[in-house]
């Protein structure tokens, strides 16, 4: 009886803002059959730092490289600096 643990992206979805929402499926197997399967998300905002970017997946990272443009990485820019950013508004 073996069993194995791997993760792999499972999804990624593109938010409105420039937001990139990853989630990372982490894969029990036994024997070579899924025996379970969890579920973690994330957010990868268009500020990430170089060091956090790399860090990600390569898949990830990919989008990151056409969706966070200057232009998108300039309006996420504004929008933190304005005094409702952080209530939803």
């Amino acid at each position: 009886m073996a069993l194995t643990e791997r993760t792999e992206i499972g999804g990624m979805n593109v938010l409105p803002m420039g937001q990139i929402e990853v989630r990372k499926d982490t894969i029990i197997e036994k024997d070579g059959v899924e025996i379970s399967r969890a579920y973690h998300r994330h957010v990868v905002a268009p500020h990430i730092s170089e060091g956090d970017l790399a860090k990600e997946d390569a898949k990830v990272q990919a989008i990151v490289a056409v969706v966070h443009t200057p232009e998108v990485k300039t309006a996420w820019t504004e929008y933190l600096a304005r005094p409702s950013a952080y209530k939803g508004e």
